[in-house]
């Protein structure tokens, strides 16, 4: 309750003196102390994005909803309603930059949320073709000898017709496992091994939309931000994305096994356990999750 109070004191009434008290001793607004006193990256944009959500100025709320096209038209504006100097190219810069990075993560979340609504249709060649993809990524010496057949088990789904797990991520699900598998083939090959392993074993394909499932809410509540906004300095691509979701199948097998679950019957606990570990590390403004390091 008193964290409630607090924050309520704060927004409406301490934040406002606070900032007027500072500006009075820098001769700086709090836009340009932030983005004159913060590295790039998540720091400084997460700063940005909360300095203009809570300003009283219209201007500068609408700027978190700006699109890409009127984000330099929008930097303008700000600095006319701050009374910056346009020649103030730093300023204008690393704004320009952090509402880039503001548009962009709100795009890229749209993006994948379309691709998962799109729901998977085997009378859609495209999908055919990934699907079959990805058998033949991940089991390349071994023939699909028919397109429903229990061979679809060997590599983790759960029936005859892979479609039918797709239901919930729609084709995001088919289109990061595709992913996983071509960019690091290697390591998908290696993961879908040990998940046969006779005690601690699981379903790969469908552990793997499970973690699509994952990716995607952490992008949709925003957690990702501060992960999203170190790694690229502009607009967040489904790339990046993707490049998550193959963090966390890597990361999610090595928990699995270091866990030693009794078994399978489990796995919701211990995903729970693995979801609540990657959003304590998004906490960290300086965090960067990627399946290179």
């Amino acid at each position: 309750m008193w964290a409630h109070i607090w924050g309520f004191l704060y927004s409406n009434y301490l934040r406002f003196w606070l900032k007027w008290i500072l500006r009075l001793l820098t001769g700086k607004c709090e836009l340009q102390r932030v983005l004159g006193g913060a590295e790039a990256g998540a720091r400084r944009t997460l700063s940005v994005e909360h300095s203009l959500q809570s300003s009283k100025n219209k201007v500068l709320r609408n700027a978190v909803h700006v699109e890409e096209a009127e984000v330099e038209k929008c930097v303008r504006d700000i600095m006319k309603e701050k009374k910056i100097e346009q020649r103030d190219t730093g300023f204008k810069t690393n704004l320009h930059i952090s509402l880039l990075q503001i548009s962009g993560y709100k795009k890229l979340y749209l993006n994948v949320e379309n691709l998962r609504k799109v729901p998977y249709d085997s009378e859609n060649e495209e999908h055919e073709e990934q699907l079959i993809e990805l058998w033949n990524l991940l089991m390349p010496y071994e023939n699909l000898k028919a397109r429903i057949s229990k061979q679809w088990c060997d590599i983790g789904f759960q029936g005859d017709d892979p479609k039918t797990d797709f239901r919930g991520m729609g084709l995001l699900g088919l289109v990061n496992l595709v992913y996983f598998s071509k960019h690091y083939t290697n390591e998908a090959r290696q993961i879908l091994s040990r998940s046969n392993h006779p005690k601690l074993g699981y379903s790969y394909a469908i552990v793997g939309i499970n973690l699509t499932e994952m990716a995607y809410s952490l992008l949709k509540n925003g957690a990702l931000k501060a992960h999203l906004y170190n790694v690229v300095s502009g607009l967040p691509q489904m790339e990046h994305f993707h490049q998550f979701y193959c963090y966390l199948v890597y990361e999610f097998d090595k928990f699995w096994f270091e866990e030693e679950p009794e078994s399978i019957m489990h796995f919701n606990q211990y995903r729970e356990k693995f979801h609540e570990k990657i959003k304590g590390l998004l906490l960290d403004c300086n965090v960067v999750l990627t399946l290179q390091d």
